[in-house]
Order: structure tokens, then C-alpha cells, then sequence
């Protein structure tokens, strides 16, 4: 998704050559607050169709294969949603028969069939992460709290205070068995579920991930530990503990994924692979493939790593074995 001229348009791109195969368009503000502006999410692809999400509350299902719209709704003109300070950044999340959104607080349920809200609990600001499954609840990162919904009914579960500057609680949670990580520029915590309320297990304040989330890998995390307004480390954390094993400076804000045991970052325009290692951090790899801001976490299918940054630029790297 990307945005020109105050028009968001959502591209379809062969992966392999890069050549457009379609493209849906529709007028959205840029909106560059602090940064060059567009959409915060990404699309989400579910069984032949499409759905994606405007910062300004422009949800669609569109074809797969042709991009023609199948639904389409203005979530604010027909719920009168408050928008937080840069707007909504989730990505769509499938569960059963709804689309979830993390937009009012905890979130709305629209139906995958034809668009219409099957429940909404509240039109207050929300968060910027996208819903994340644990076990028979889903958890919505929200303004001020980590909230544990029923995909079902919208009903709370549980929720569990987070403050942080600006409600700036984007970074996506992560679930390790019963327990989730939780993070922003105020601090981590491990937290675990005891008789259905979540306690806290660590409380590591000076870990902080501002938009995207580190990855878990045999019983460490690997993360970029900072925010936007000052340069970053490169992190390995001890998940039992919240320790720090390892660091590195020099970096920005850029995403996070894995491949097995191999980590991905992208961030200031350098793609970087390293194995996951608590003894030491070893480089497998580095490139340059963009210049600016690459905020955006890199995507990996088939050998190939497709990077972008936010002016955007998209690049596809090839990382098969020849």
C-alpha cells in the first residue's frame, strides 16, 4: 500500500519480475506527521480476496486476482471512530467468519462476507498494532492498555494498564506458550496469565520497541531496542529473565522477522542476516538495498526478501542458496 498525489492505492505486484498486475486507488490524505505520510498497515490475504485498512478508517475486500472491490466501508463516517494522533496502523486479522480491527477501543468485528459490523465495544482511540491470537482470546494492543477480547463477542476478557508517551502502543505482542511480551518506548514485560489475570514476570525498563516487534527464537529475543529520536540497538534478551546478553549500536527503527534460526533485520536501508546465537552476534550477510527511512518490516516467500522504505521504494533480494 502506498499513497501519491492524497490517493491511497493498493498495489498487486507479480513477485517475481515486480510488474504491476493491478491496482486499487481511492482518496486518502497523505498525512506526514513526523515522517513522509501513507498507510501504517499492510494488506491481508485470506482465501481468494484481499482486505486492507486506511488510516483513516477505508476498509476493503477486494478479488485476488483482480482487485475489483467485493466490499468496502468508511468506518468513521458510519461509527464516528476517533482517530488517534497518526491515525489507524493496524493490519486486518482473520478469525473465522470476521475480520478483526484494531480501531476503537478494544477494536470491531466486521463480517468477512459483506463488510457489516458485527460488534464494536467503544469509539475511543485506539492503538496501531494488529490483533494478535492467544489461545481462545485475541489481545488488541489498545491507547492505554493491553486488552484480551473474544473474537466472538467483542467482550473483554481481561486488560492489563500500558502508558506510554503520546499512546504510542504499536509494536505487535508476542506469545511464547502462556506468556506475552509486551512492549513500547515506556518498557517490556513478560507477562503470565494466573487464574485468568495477567501478572507480571519481568519488567525490563530500559527495552523498548517502538514499532515493530523482536522475534523469539529458543528461549532469547531478538529485537531494535529504542525510538525514532535517537539512534538504536541491535539486542538479544534473555526471555526467563529480561537481561540483556548482547548488544549492538548504530541502528534505527527498522523491523524484525526470522527464518528458522536466522534473523532478518532491515533498517536505514541495510538488509542484515545473522544466526540467532545468545554466545556472540555473528553477521551472515549485509547489503545495502534502499536509501531513507525504512520503518516497514522486511517480507520473506520463497528465497526472496522483499524490503521497502518509506519513501516507497520496494526491492526484491534474492537469498537462495545458488
Amino acid at each position: 500500500m502506498g499513497n501519491q498525489n492524497e490517493k491511497d492505492t493498493v498495489w498487486c505486484l507479480d513477485a517475481t519480475s515486480g510488474e504491476v498486475l493491478w491496482k486499487h486507488s481511492y482518496n486518502c490524505p497523505l498525512d506526514p506527521l513526523y515522517y513522509e505520510g501513507g498507510p501504517g498497515g499492510t494488506p491481508t490475504i485470506h482465501d481468494g480476496s484481499v482486505y486492507t485498512l486506511s488510516k483513516k478508517g477505508h476498509a476493503f475486500r477486494l478479488d485476488l486476482e483482480t482487485g475489483e472491490i467485493i466490499w468496502q466501508r468508511v468506518l468513521i463516517k458510519d461509527h464516528e471512530f476517533a482517530l488517534p494522533e497518526w491515525s489507524f496502523a493496524c493490519s486486518p486479522f482473520i478469525v473465522n467468519d470476521k475480520v478483526l480491527l484494531n480501531v476503537g477501543r478494544p477494536g470491531v468485528a466486521l463480517s468477512l462476507k459483506n463488510g457489516e459490523t458485527l460488534w464494536m465495544s467503544s469509539t475511543e482511540t485506539s492503538g496501531y498494532a494488529t490483533a494478535v491470537p492467544y489461545h481462545n482470546q485475541h489481545l488488541l494492543f489498545s491507547a492505554k492498555a493491553l486488552i484480551a477480547i473474544d473474537a466472538d463477542t467483542g467482550k473483554t476478557a481481561w486488560q492489563y494498564p500500558w502508558k506510554s508517551s503520546r499512546d504510542v502502543n504499536a509494536a505487535d505482542p508476542i506469545v511464547v506458550d502462556n506468556q506475552i511480551i509486551v512492549s513500547s518506548s515506556a518498557n517490556t514485560s513478560l507477562l503470565q496469565l494466573v487464574d485468568g489475570k495477567p501478572e507480571e514476570q519481568w519488567k525490563q525498563r530500559d527495552l523498548k520497541w517502538y514499532f515493530n516487534p523482536g522475534v523469539v527464537i529458543d528461549g532469547y529475543v531478538y529485537s531494535l531496542n529504542g525510538t525514532t529520536h535517537r539512534p538504536t540497538e541491535l539486542v538479544c534478551t534473555d526471555l526467563k529473565t529480561g537481561d540483556t546478553v548482547w548488544s549492538k549500536e548504530g541502528y534505527g527503527s527498522g523491523g524484525v522477522v526470522a527464518a528458522d534460526d536466522i534473523v532478518i533485520v532491515f533498517d536505514q536501508g541495510e538488509l542484515l542476516l545473522f544466526k540467532a546465537s545468545p554466545e556472540k552476534f555473528e553477521s551472515l550477510h549485509r547489503q545495502k538495498v534502499l536509501e531513507g527511512k525504512c520503518w516497514t518490516a522486511p517480507a520473506i516467500a520463497n528465497g526472496k526478501i522483499y524490503c521497502r522504505n518509506a519513501a516507497g521504494d520496494l526491492a526484491c533480494v534474492d537469498v537462495r542458496t545458488p
